[in-house]
């Protein structure tokens, strides 16, 4: 019989209000804010308000280097969260909120999946509580504002060939990536080339991610970068006077979102800044609050330990001032045998039936890609544990081969069915990871904030990446020097690189070595607080597939949403 899908199983949760989910976290009624009964605003004085209860161990999700096929971290995430009350432990899921770009594309939402997801599905894979919305419409406030100080004479001197700020919308429409605004008529503005990102790249999405409370916001907005005087000095939302309105926007926003999985545990859902352009994390604020809410805290971070883990630590783990306890990597079979090189994986078709023949050996080869991320958590002192995602044809044999490879360097593992057991289903990794958290954390961070910016990006490039070393062009060292110049130096780097593969490309598989990072551009997101580094062919606005889920979301003769994923 066929397991149903996760909206299918999610029509039948057991919700309980959520002012009972908020009791269970320590927060009370009067610094809720309801969204009907199953979802709540939390105020930030809630961070105050829960600073005397015990700190809970802190623990992020992170995985191998992704494949198309996807490995299942926010569903490892949900189901090690389930697992603990399994065990006789309390804990609190905080994850990034759905893009619908990605909801409606391929990749489907962010709820995870099966008997381990997050409820309303449905409300969490669509709008929430309008917080991506308000992002959108700060973002463009600013871009509104920015052009109508062009046309209004442009007082601060901003050279028209030199502005860094676009528009942003929270779909994917490749036909926006390039354009030109202001034609028409003389009152319809200054004509320039421009374009669209996706909503989820937006810096203020990272800035909403990363500030610790609504005046740490305001500030970080007013030192959001525009683009540049004709003399080279940075122009910022402030002296266009806009990152007062912009705060207003996003003053609900900055509050988290708590929701609950199919077993009640309690869940924060905000922020979503992209994995490969921004820093890929949840909110400061979020985990601000549930590091008080009970004995675990656990978070996801995007994509691999190389990207979305290594940014954790040196970028989010620097601005909260948590420090880790454990972390979990999430690997699974069949993408360990895509990074053996010998199978081609497309996303949206039917896997290669040779990846699906029992093969040990295979694994074992594209475990150089797990053993490389172990030692990507190791770096910062922190201690790894290893989450066999089990899929169905698995064999025993291959999840062996993964066990062996993670003891084989001290790593303790677990075979994990959440997917279709729930929490029941990762006690096994639950035990591991309450094992893991109690040993004493060494954490620290791969680079001091006060190294060079090219010694920031050396250090990931070589010890994270596993490259030989860092070819920039001549672009790429005159923006560098340009941040340097402008008293950006100090900020941590955020290097913008496929996530499929742990160097800048997506063909090389497994741990590849004798290669170079190439830096192609240096960005400077003063409000959010990195320098972000072009290294590839990035897409910040993703256009639909020919078959994209677009087309099979509809309601039906019920008038039920159908074909959310």
């Amino acid at each position: 019989m066929a397991m149903p899908s996760a909206l299918e199983i999610s029509r039948h949760a057991a919700m309980k209000p959520i002012g009972d989910i908020a009791e269970k976290v320590g927060i009370p009624p009067w610094l809720l804010r309801p969204y009907g009964e199953h979802v709540a605003k939390i105020d930030l004085a809630a961070i105050e308000a829960l600073a005397d209860r015990p700190r809970a161990k802190y623990v992020v999700v992170t995985g191998i280097t992704p494949t198309p096929l996807g490995e299942g971290k926010t569903t490892t995430t949900v189901g090690l969260g389930q697992a603990m009350s399994h065990i006789g432990r309390s804990a609190t899921i905080a994850i990034r909120q759905a893009s619908m770009g990605p909801t409606f594309g391929i990749k489907g939402g962010a709820a995870g999946g099966g008997y381990s997801q997050v409820v309303p599905f449905e409300l969490l894979n669509l709008h929430l509580t309008g917080d991506m919305h308000a992002v959108t419409a700060a973002h463009n406030q600013l871009s509104a504002m920015l052009d109508n100080h062009m046309y209004m004479g442009n007082k601060l001197g901003i050279d028209p060939y030199n502005i860094t700020w676009r528009r942003v919308l929270d779909v994917n429409d490749r036909a926006l990536r390039n354009i030109v605004i202001g034609l028409g008529s003389k009152g319809d503005g200054v004509p320039r080339q421009t374009g669209f990102d996706i909503t989820a790249a937006s810096e203020v999405m990272a800035v909403l991610a990363l500030a610790t409370s609504l005046r740490d916001l305001r500030a970080r907005l007013g030192r959001v970068v525009v683009g540049y005087a004709s003399t080279g000095e940075p122009v910022t939302a402030e002296q266009l006077r806009a990152a007062g309105a912009m705060t207003v926007i996003l003053r609900d926003a900055l509050m988290p979102n708590l929701l609950q999985t199919l077993e009640n545990t309690p869940v924060l859902v905000h922020a979503g800044p992209f994995g490969n352009i921004a820093h890929g994390n949840s909110s400061v604020v979020a985990d601000l609050i549930g590091i008080h809410s009970g004995d675990f805290l656990i978070t996801e971070a995007g994509f691999g330990a190389d990207m979305g883990a290594e940014r954790f630590f040196n970028i989010k783990c620097r601005v909260s001032g948590l420090r880790p306890d454990a972390a979990v990597i999430v690997a699974t079979v069949r993408s360990l045998k895509a990074h053996c090189g010998k199978h081609k994986v497309v996303a949206g078709k039917p896997l290669p039936p040779a990846l699906l023949a029992e093969s040990p050996d295979e694994v074992q080869v594209g475990a150089a890609n797990l053993r490389k991320q172990i030692e990507n958590v190791r770096l910062h002192g922190v201690t790894p544990v290893v989450a066999i995602n089990a899929m169905p044809g698995d064999f025993p044999s291959e999840h062996a081969a993964i066990r062996d490879a993670a003891a084989a360097l001290g790593v303790r593992s677990a075979v994990c069915t959440h997917f279709a057991d729930g929490g029941a289903g990762a006690t096994e990794l639950a035990e591991a990871v309450v094992q893991a958290a109690s040993e004493p954390s060494a954490f620290d961070f791969l680079y001091p904030a006060q190294a060079s910016l090219r010694d920031k990006i050396g250090a990931i490039a070589t010890r994270v990446y596993g490259a030989d070393g860092v070819d920039y062009t001549p672009t790429a060292n005159r923006q560098l020097d340009g941040c340097e110049r402008n008293g950006f130096g100090s900020l941590p780097v955020c290097i913008a690189k496929t996530h499929l593969s742990l160097s800048s490309d997506p063909a090389l598989k497994g741990a590849p070595t004798g290669w170079r990072l190439p830096v192609m551009e240096a960005r400077a997101s003063v409000g959010a607080g990195f320098i972000y580094l072009i290294c590839g062919d990035m897409r910040t606005m993703p256009g639909l597939a020919s078959n994209s889920a677009a087309e099979r979301i509809d309601l039906d003769e019920n008038l039920e949403v159908v074909g959310l994923s």
